[in-house]
């Protein structure tokens, strides 16, 4: 069974440039494949991770459900489930060292529930194949109450610089708690700090009864990579904010 690595976080954090150099951490310093799931309706993972997509789980969704409504044929007498699943790991991007899942915005009305339950069986599914698994989740909470995030070895909750991220943080770990969700070890980071905004926001965090695993600093690389549309997971290893990640997850026993 592999090693699963979610995150979470309010929006704005930098919850998927630390999502893409997790996956850069395992590639490069555990040498073994990642399965890297964006379960972000507003995806930008790959962005991140520097790689097209071709296909998304919403997309692919609403591509069945207009098959079912139009009563299509469908290739070699597949039941729809067994057209879904073939499709789902066709959609699957590979790339050097980690294959990328989707889920994408779906293109008809209403809400992501069924694509996020795909989302959630599916990573259950190829879970059983990868020795590592990182999830980006949405922003917020939702993904935590419907019980998206599970059987989680480690949970990075993500902050920015501010008291109202650090709100969030307390927030979702208290609801990890509160739900009894299956997760291992949690982490609480605060990201994108300065040294004076971070000594003051960890001393606020600590009055809130949260341990502050890592302060990520100002990294002007990622502002330049992002900039000029490089992959963040392409960063050197001694760029600031990738040399303190790394010493983040150098702390914890994964294997």
């Amino acid at each position: 069974m592999a090693y699963v690595i979610a995150l979470a976080g309010k929006g704005g954090t930098g919850k998927t440039s630390i999502a893409s150099l997790t996956v850069k951490y395992i590639v490069e310093k555990r040498q073994k494949p990642v399965l890297a799931v964006d379960a972000d309706s507003n995806s930008c993972l790959n962005d991140a991770l520097g790689v097209p997509i071709h296909a998304t789980i919403g997309g692919l969704r609403e591509e069945a459900l207009e098959k079912i409504r139009a009563g299509g044929d469908r290739p070699g007498g597949m039941s729809m489930e067994q057209l879904f699943d073939y499709q789902v790991s066709q959609s699957v991007i590979e790339a050097k060292g980690f294959d990328l899942m989707v889920m994408g915005r779906p293109e008809g009305p209403g809400c992501y529930c069924a694509a996020n339950n795909v989302i959630r069986k599916y990573t259950d599914k190829l879970s059983e194949t990868y020795p590592y698994v990182v999830i980006d989740n949405e922003a917020g909470m939702e993904h935590l109450s419907r019980r998206t995030t599970h059987k989680v070895d480690l949970l990075l909750i993500v902050s920015d610089p501010s008291v109202r991220g650090v709100k969030t943080a307390e927030r979702i770990q208290n609801l990890v708690k509160e739900l009894n969700l299956d997760v291992a070890a949690y982490a609480i980071i605060i990201n994108r700090v300065s040294e004076k905004d971070g000594k003051e926001l960890k001393k606020y965090a600590e009055g809130l009864g949260l341990r502050v695993a890592a302060m990520i600093p100002q990294d002007q690389n990622i502002f330049d990579y992002d900039l000029q549309g490089k992959a963040i997971c392409e960063l050197p290893q001694d760029s600031p904010a990738v040399a303190a990640f790394f010493r983040l997850l150098d702390s914890y026993t994964i294997p």
